[in-house]
C-alpha cells in the first residue's frame, strides 16, 4: 500500500500501482469524471500514470489553470495529427499550450494555410477527437527516437540530439506519435469544441536568421457553449483593441519614418499621459520621494557594471560610437544604474536614509519587429521608475509602503480584480542571476514577509524573478477577464554591491544599503494600452482628456456657450464647445463616438434660465440643471474614484 496526501491534508491509502484517476474515483465518481490532469510530488503526470510510492497528489479539472494547460497541450497534439492528415508533407516542430489555447509551429514546404482552410482543420480535429483515443506516454531510447524521425523530420531530430537517454518520451494517440514530455488529458473525446484562430510566421528557434515556419493558433473547450462565449469575448476585445481606440480617440500614432516601435503622442494622448504622471507625482511627494532626471544614454561601462549589458546587450540598440577612440555609449535599457550613480554623488549617513529617487525615465530595447504590438510592445518606453536606498531595518516598512502606493494606483484606475505574484529565482538555473545565494534568500523572504503582513492574496512563481533580484508583481484581470502584469516591486541586494554603494551607520562604520526598485504603472505606454482596453476608452472622469462638450443649438447661443465654458474652466472642469453648423443630433452622435462623458446642450430655454441640458455618454438624460449643480456632480463623481493618498 502507498499513502497519497491530498491538498487539504487528507491521506488516502491505495494499492501500489494505482493511478491518479483511481484516487479521484476513491473520492467520488462524479469528481473523477471531471479530472483531466494531475501533479504528483510536484511533477506533472498523466491521470493514468501508475503511482508506486508515497507522495502528495493534486488533481486538476478544466477549472484549474493546470487542467487547462493539459487540455490545450493535448489539443495541440490533435491539431498536429489533423495537419499531418491534411498536409502529408508537413514537418512538425513544437506545439505548446499558451495562456489562451495552443499553437503548433510547422514547416509546410510548398504549401500554405489561410483562413479559408480553418474550417477543414477544425472538422478534421473534431473527427479525431470523437474517436476518444487515449493519450499514452512511453519511454524510448535516444537511438529509437532518432531512428523514428531521421528520414522524415529534421526539426525533431535536432530536438532529440540535445536530449539524453532516459529522458526521452513519446506520446501516442490514434495513429499519431509525437515527441513529448507529458501532461495530457485522458483521451481525445474530452475535446468537444475547437477553433483555429489565426496563422502567423514564426522563425525556427525564434532566430530571424533561420527559416520562417507557420504557426497555427487554436483554442478548444470541453463544451461548445464555452467556445461560443469565448468568441463573443474576442469580438468585444477587437472593439477594445487599444490600437483601434488610440487611433479613433486621437491619442497616439506611429510613423515608419520615425521608426517601428517608437510611439508619437498626439495632444490628447500627451494630456492624458501628463495627467497620469501628475497623479503619481502628487502621491509620491506625500510619500517622501524626490524627483530626479537622468540622461537617455550612458557609457557602455555603466551597464557592464550593472549587469544589464550582459543580460540585455542582444536586445539593446547597438553602441553609439563617439569621435573619441574606444568611447561607446548606449541608449539606456534601464534607469536603475543612473540612480545608483545619483546615490553615489555624496556620502550619506544612516540618519538620511531612506533616499527615494523617482523619475519618469525613457528606456530603449531593440525588440524584434515581429514582436512589436501597438503600445504593449515597443522599442522606447517610459517607466514610472523609483529606487529606494534604505537600511536593512527599514526594508520591511519601505516595501509595505510601496505596496500601499501600488494598491492606491490600481484602485484609482479601476483595476480592482488582481492577485499578487511573488516572483523568485529558478533554483535549477542559477546562471540566470547575479549575486550571492545568501542575498537572494534574504530578498525573497523580505518580499514574502511584507506580502503576508499586508494580507495580500499571493502566489509564488519560480523562475519569474529579475536577474538581479526577486519581485512582487500585481497580476490584474481586466474587464474581459484577461490577466496582465501591472506594477512591480523588487528587492535588490546586488546592484548596491556592484556599484559599491555605502552609507555611514550609527557605529561610524560603512554599510551597504538595500535597494528597492518600484514601478506602479510599469511603463506608461503599456499601462495606457491596458487601461484603454480595460475601460473601452471610457476613462475615469478625473483622467479623461475632455470631461464635457458644450453643444450649442444655433449660432445665437454661442455667447452663452462661451460663458458656460469659462465657468467650467474656472472650476477646473475640462470642456470644449462644438458650435459647428450641424444638427444637435449629429453633434451628440460624434460626442458619443469620442466617448466624452457629458454633453451639455444650450439653446434658448437654457440661456433664458441660465441652465444646461445634460446628457451622459451612453444616452442617460439628466435633464435641465443649474451649472453649479453640474459642477457638484462632476466633483462628487471624481472624488468617489480618486481618493487622496
Amino acid at each position: 500500500m502507498i499513502k497519497i496526501t491530498l491538498p487539504d491534508g487528507t491521506i488516502k491509502e491505495h494499492q501500489s500501482g494505482s493511478t491518479p484517476m483511481d484516487v479521484a474515483k476513491g473520492i467520488s465518481e462524479g469528481f473523477a469524471r471531471n479530472v483531466i490532469s494531475a501533479k504528483f510530488n510536484n511533477s506533472i503526470v498523466e491521470s493514468t500514470t501508475p503511482l508506486s510510492e508515497d507522495g502528495s497528489l493534486v488533481l486538476y479539472t478544466w477549472r484549474d489553470p493546470e487542467g487547462k494547460k493539459a487540455f490545450w497541450h493535448s489539443s495541440a497534439h490533435i491539431l498536429a495529427q489533423a495537419l499531418e492528415e491534411l498536409y502529408p508533407n508537413v514537418k512538425l516542430w513544437v506545439g505548446p499550450a499558451i495562456d489562451n489555447g495552443f499553437y503548433y509551429d510547422v514547416d509546410l514546404g510548398e504549401e500554405s494555410i489561410s483562413d479559408k482552410d480553418f474550417k477543414a482543420i477544425e472538422t478534421k480535429m473534431l473527427e479525431i477527437a470523437r474517436g476518444k483515443h487515449d493519450f499514452k506516454m512511453r519511454e524510448v531510447s535516444k537511438a529509437e527516437a532518432l531512428s523514428y524521425y531521421m528520414d522524415k523530420n529534421d526539426y525533431k531530430v535536432a530536438l532529440i540530439e540535445n536530449l539524453e537517454d532516459g529522458e526521452i518520451t513519446f506520446c501516442d494517440h490514434s495513429t499519431f506519435t509525437d515527441l513529448c514530455r507529458g501532461g495530457h488529458i485522458p483521451n481525445t473525446g474530452i475535446v468537444k469544441a475547437v477553433k483555429i484562430l489565426n496563422v502567423a510566421g514564426a522563425y525556427y528557434k525564434g532566430d530571424e536568421n533561420n527559416k520562417m515556419l507557420t504557426r497555427v493558433y487554436g483554442i478548444s473547450f470541453p463544451k461548445q457553449k464555452e467556445l461560443t462565449e469565448y468568441l463573443e469575448l474576442l469580438e468585444e476585445a477587437k472593439k477594445r483593441d487599444h490600437r483601434k481606440l488610440g487611433r479613433e480617440l486621437e491619442l497616439f500614432t506611429f510613423s515608419q519614418k520615425v521608426g517601428q516601435g517608437l510611439p508619437l503622442w498626439l495632444p490628447k494622448g500627451a494630456a492624458l499621459r501628463e495627467r497620469l504622471e501628475q497623479f503619481l507625482k502628487k502621491a509620491q511627494k506625500k510619500a517622501g520621494y524626490e524627483m530626479v532626471i537622468s540622461p537617455h544614454i550612458g557609457q557602455k561601462e555603466l551597464y557592464v557594471t550593472s549587469g544589464h549589458y550582459a543580460k540585455y546587450g542582444e536586445d539593446s540598440f547597438q553602441p553609439i560610437r563617439t569621435p573619441k577612440e574606444d568611447e561607446e555609449f548606449l541608449l539606456k535599457p534601464m534607469n536603475c544604474p543612473h540612480h545608483c550613480e545619483i546615490f553615489k554623488h555624496r556620502p550619506f549617513s544612516y540618519r538620511e536614509l531612506p533616499k527615494r529617487y523617482a523619475e519618469f525615465g525613457t528606456v530603449y530595447r531593440y525588440e524584434q519587429s515581429g514582436e512589436l504590438h501597438g503600445l504593449t510592445r515597443v522599442r522606447g518606453f517610459t517607466q514610472d521608475d523609483a529606487h529606494i536606498f534604505c537600511t536593512t531595518d527599514q526594508l520591511d516598512q519601505e516595501f509595505k509602503d510601496v505596496i500601499d502606493l501600488s494598491l492606491y494606483v490600481l484602485g484609482s484606475l479601476g483595476f480592482e480584480n488582481f492577485t499578487a505574484q511573488v516572483s523568485v529565482r529558478d533554483m535549477d538555473s542559477p546562471e540566470k542571476y547575479i549575486g550571492s545565494v545568501e542575498n537572494w534568500e534574504k530578498a525573497e523572504q523580505a518580499i514574502i514577509n511584507a506580502a503576508t503582513e499586508k494580507g495580500l492574496d499571493f502566489v509564488i512563481e519560480s523562475g519569474e524573478a529579475a536577474f538581479y533580484g526577486p519581485k512582487l508583481d500585481f497580476m490584474v484581470r481586466d474587464a474581459l477577464g484577461r490577466k496582465w502584469q501591472l506594477g512591480t516591486i523588487q528587492v535588490d541586494y546586488n546592484l548596491p554591491e556592484r556599484f559599491d554603494l555605502t552609507y555611514k551607520g550609527s557605529d561610524n562604520e560603512m554599510h551597504r544599503p538595500v535597494m528597492i526598485h518600484r514601478a506602479p504603472f510599469g511603463s506608461m505606454e503599456r499601462f495606457i494600452a491596458l487601461l484603454l482596453e480595460h475601460t473601452g476608452g471610457n476613462f475615469p472622469l478625473w483622467l479623461i482628456p475632455e470631461q464635457a462638450i458644450i453643444l450649442s443649438v444655433s449660432e445665437k447661443h454661442e455667447k452663452y456657450a462661451e460663458k458656460v465654458l469659462n465657468s467650467l474652466e474656472n472650476n477646473e472642469i475640462r470642456a470644449l464647445i462644438d458650435n459647428r453648423n450641424e444638427t444637435v443630433g449629429k453633434k451628440i452622435r460624434e460626442a458619443e463616438m469620442n466617448k466624452i462623458p457629458f454633453m451639455l446642450i444650450v439653446g434658448e430655454n437654457e440661456e433664458a434660465n441660465e441652465t444646461i441640458s445634460v446628457r451622459r455618454h451612453g444616452g442617460e438624460d439628466l435633464g435641465s440643471i443649474r451649472l453649479d449643480d453640474f459642477k457638484d456632480l462632476v466633483n462628487t463623481e471624481i472624488n468617489s474614484t480618486l481618493k487622496s493618498f
